[in-house]
């Protein structure tokens, strides 16, 4: 478990700000069930989806994240990270590979979600990428209930990483805005490959 409460250059939680946040989020609850559901509902819903919003700026580092309070589901999934660990919650990096047709047409991309460990319930899965209409993910263990439901040809990676894709921070780090990543989204080729 250790690897999944690890401080990383991009889960950075010894940041002031982010462990001030963490701390606040804690503060008078008694399970880590009350922690996790405070981080996950702070994380899906006062930081932008940079793809919802079209925000200008392409954060991947938790503390970015929280100071420009944007992110794609990638980054809002490191900052999520980066709360959960603080509070000595396991949580690890887990990933779909979903139709993006709503940026761009007749293309598939990878989306970022937590897996968490609960002492009460063991892994659990949650999607802080923001609701918006159609989307609906919610906190209830151990009930999973994440921002899409997988059609035909997309479906779930099944790894729970201690540390993000690579694909993913390359995506991130490269592609500096919202027009940039459109057109950039991670993937994960071989993987495809391999399921079809």
């Amino acid at each position: 478990m250790q690897q999944y409460l690890e401080e990383t250059e991009i889960v950075d939680y010894s940041n002031k700000e982010v462990n001030a946040l963490a701390m606040r989020l804690a503060k008078g609850c008694d399970s880590d069930v009350q922690i996790a559901r405070n981080c996950f509902e702070y994380v899906r819903d006062q930081i932008h989806h940079s793809g919802d919003y079209q925000n200008e700026i392409t954060t991947y580092k938790a503390s970015d994240v929280l100071k420009h309070k944007t992110g794609w589901c990638y980054a809002k999934s490191h900052l999520l990270a980066a709360l959960l660990r603080t509070n000595g919650i396991p949580t690890g990096f887990s990933y779909q590979r979903l139709s993006c047709s709503e940026y761009k047409k007749d293309i598939y991309c990878l989306h970022g979600l937590n897996n968490l460990y609960l002492k009460e319930y063991g892994w659990y899965r949650v999607d802080a990428r923001g609701n918006k209409e159609g989307v609906n993910a919610q906190f209830n263990p151990p009930h999973e209930q994440l921002a899409f439901e997988l059609t035909e040809q997309e479906f779930d990676l099944p790894e729970i990483l201690a540390e993000p894709l690579e694909e993913v921070l390359v995506a991130l780090k490269k592609h500096t805005c919202y027009a940039e990543m459109v057109e950039n989204f991670p993937d994960v080729e071989m993987k495809v490959k391999n399921n079809s």
